[in-house]
């Protein structure tokens, strides 16, 4: 078993300090929770505390909404091309504070340096496209059957538009959502992950630099009063639309109060996701594949394979390629250059990888590499074999960096066991046949799909799953 740890180092610190926030952003000013109330940050890499920032309350929610919906008209009356110029700005912004973003973002995920500047170009890219979008939110002439009479259709902003977001990618789920928003004319009221709550802070700030009118982006900061927060957001007849990323039973909960006022809803919620490696595949392409999107985050993404279906006549092949590469992994703090994978956010997540993990070896699972937890919030990088669907990973999102090998024997079955479940994310499968690539892409109930590759998100291609993995698209 692999016991691979780099070695513990110090934060770097910020070019520009003033991107770390400590207060909550309301109609273009820091403020304080009316109650004065804070809660803590913290550093999952090191346990430490990185600050406080305010534990707001449904009135302060109440107060952010009521300023993002007196700031709509003037932002909805903007030309496309005004909104255009405002998110190329902010998209300038991004860039030229890129490293201390993804600084930012390391400090309070944890994931490795690297992995986050790339999160901060990925989300910047939204801001560019939704920028040029913008620009092109056409209408339509339909004939009539009544003579001298047309149909003109137009496509209007929707108004204040509630964002929630996660804290597995603090930086590009802000700007895939609001971008959207921004460039359509709505304004916005985000609600980040209490977990990651300054790379939301950042983006803030940088969204006064680029010269966004009052009112337009608001962020409430809270821990305590999640549940509340959201309801208020769900639930207040001027939100007239809630953007969502997070779990499935979250997502049912919101969808549920935002019946009340029949609210729009796009909801990405979670995975489970197949990864299928026929005999007729290149077997070193399918295993860089594998770890690639697999250990992405230290397997804490909603697209990470969560079974990984192997066919037989190659399954003892891949699986010890697989294991060799993964027990040269490196677990450790993401500003260490030697760090492959950062830890976990924290040890409710540590606590659901031992569980699984435990439950696959009782029910007859070989570990093969790691398996094991080290200290704090890590967990060393784990292939498993001789899995089955009895196993509770098999049903059950794991969100940890844990490869779940599964043998089959035929296409027929293997497409039967990666559409048996109740999420439909992301699906992947290498295979060389090119009539066997469009059936199975064809035959997976997924909302996406990659074959012969590991990516399958871009700010070009529409994002989102069917079944109880969401509903509507992003990007």
């Amino acid at each position: 078993m692999s016991r691979n740890f780099a070695t513990q180092i110090q934060s770097p610190k910020l070019k520009d300090s003033s991107l770390l926030r400590q207060s909550a952003f309301i109609n273009n000013e820091w403020v304080k929770a009316k109650s004065g109330q804070t809660f803590s940050v913290i550093d999952p890499a090191t346990e430490n505390e990185i600050g406080k920032v305010p534990e707001m309350n449904v009135e302060d929610t109440k107060e952010a909404i009521m300023i993002a919906s007196k700031a709509f008209n003037e932002w909805a009356n903007l030309t496309p091309k005004n909104r255009h110029d405002y998110l190329l700005k902010l998209h300038s912004q991004i860039l030229e504070n890129q490293n201390d973003l993804a600084t930012i973002l390391t400090l309070e995920n944890g994931k490795t340096y690297a992995e986050a500047l790339n999160e901060i170009r990925y989300g910047a890219s939204f801001v560019e496209w939704f920028a040029q979008e913008s620009r092109r939110v056409y209408g339509d002439i339909i004939p009539s059957s009544l003579k001298n009479h047309k149909f003109v259709v137009e496509k209007q902003p929707i108004g204040v538009v509630g964002i929630i977001t996660p804290w597995n990618f603090p930086n590009a789920m802000i700007t895939r959502k609001v971008s959207a928003a921004l460039a359509a004319g709505c304004t916005v009221v985000i609600k980040p992950g209490a977990e990651t709550p300054y790379s939301a802070l950042a983006f803030a700030e940088l969204a006064i630099r680029a010269g966004f009118p009052k009112g337009v982006i608001n962020v409430v900061t809270t821990d305590k009063y999640v549940k509340e927060i959201g309801l208020e957001i769900c639930t207040n007849p001027v939100v007239k639309k809630i953007s969502f990323t997070g779990s499935t039973a979250v997502g049912k909960l919101l969808m549920e109060q935002c019946s009340s006022t029949l609210k729009k809803v796009s909801l990405e919620l979670g995975g489970n996701a197949p990864f299928i490696v026929f005999d007729d595949a290149d077997i070193d392409s399918a295993v860089e594949g594998a770890i690639a999107c697999k250990f992405r985050s230290s397997g804490q993404t909603c697209i990470c394979p969560n079974r990984i279906y192997v066919q037989s006549s190659i399954y003892a092949e891949f699986a010890s390629r697989l294991a060799d590469k993964v027990s040269g992994f490196k677990v450790g703090n993401g500003f260490d250059t030697n760090t492959t994978h950062g830890p976990l956010i924290n040890q409710n997540a540590i606590k659901k990888v031992t569980r699984h993990v435990e439950d696959a070896v009782a029910k007859g699972a070989e570990i093969l590499v790691g398996g094991t937890k080290h200290t704090g919030n890590f967990f060393y990088p784990t292939v498993l074999t001789g899995m089955n669907k009895e196993m509770v990973i098999t049903s059950e999102e794991t969100f940890g960096p844990v490869a779940a090998l599964y043998k089959f024997e035929t296409e027929s079955e293997v497409i039967n066991l990666a559409n048996d479940s109740n999420s439909g994310l992301a699906g992947y499968f290498y295979s060389k046949d090119i009539g066997r690539c469009w059936r199975v892409a064809d035959a997976l109930e997924v909302g996406m799909v990659a074959v012969n590759t590991a990516i399958i998100g871009t700010c070009e291609s529409p994002f989102g799953g069917i079944k109880e993995s969401g509903i509507g698209r992003e990007g």
